[in-house]
């Protein structure tokens, strides 16, 4: 084994890469992974954001069904697109189709759909993306794990505060009237909480009695990237 690890170095330096191979490597145990081990690479994060002109971060959308969230997640790819800035949505009801197809609305499944969603955010942000991560994700806690796994204020949380009854009496699912009528149980407003952030960056209101439009919510967190450096390398 030394033999082939000094083999493997040599031939990495013969190439003019430096060797990721260690004398003695430190191997870990996460969760239910045993005996693994971190391999960094050249290229990091600051060198794909340079290439990218942009900061890699997370726009974690967050409320209640109805209030907009996939819409603002629509406007705002689509503003950044037409800047030069690459982005990527992560849509709460498209990962179902996929990634968290296997979980349910239960408590316990709710919190590991949010943390699968964190996980993958986190990889796209450390790739220099501006990852636009659309979900109800109703409890703080949950929210507040995804993060922590983006440090250096890289996790933009925008609350899209409207009052229940708007949401309720928008219904673009039916699902409001379904959990009114006993056919859907733990519905988020209805019959299982949400809890508001507390500090999150953005919080998008009715004005004038009168939703903002998916222009407007999109400038707001527009404005707020441009001003904190994001849309910079």
């Amino acid at each position: 084994m030394d033999l082939i690890n000094k083999r493997n170095r040599a031939a990495l330096t013969i190439y003019g890469y430096p060797s990721s191979v260690k004398e003695n490597p430190v191997m870990s145990n996460v969760g239910k992974s045993t005996n693994i081990l971190w391999h960094n690479c050249p290229i990091g994060q600051s060198d794909r954001q340079k290439l990218l002109g942009q900061k890699g971060c997370v726009v974690w959308i967050t409320g209640l069904s109805g209030s907009g969230k996939s819409t603002l997640a629509c406007a705002l790819s689509r503003e950044l697109h037409y800047r030069g800035h690459l982005t990527y949505v992560l849509d709460g009801d498209n990962l179902r189709h996929g990634l968290n197809r296997d979980l349910s609305f239960k408590s316990e499944d709710r919190a590991e759909n949010i943390r699968r969603v964190g996980e993958v955010a986190k990889l796209f942000a450390d790739a220099g993306i501006i990852c636009i991560a659309s979900l109800i994700s109703p409890y703080r806690r949950d929210r507040d794990a995804c993060r922590a796994l983006l440090p250096d204020s890289k996790f933009i949380e925008v609350f899209l505060d409207l009052p229940l009854q708007i949401c309720e009496a928008r219904d673009p699912k039916g699902l409001y009237k379904l959990a009114r009528a006993g056919k859907i149980k733990g519905f988020t407003g209805i019959d299982d909480p949400y809890e508001p952030p507390v500090n999150g960056e953005i919080v998008i209101k009715m004005k004038d009695g009168e939703c903002p439009s998916p222009k407007a919510m999109a400038k707001q967190v527009l404005c707020y990237l441009e001003e904190n450096g994001y849309l910079q390398a």
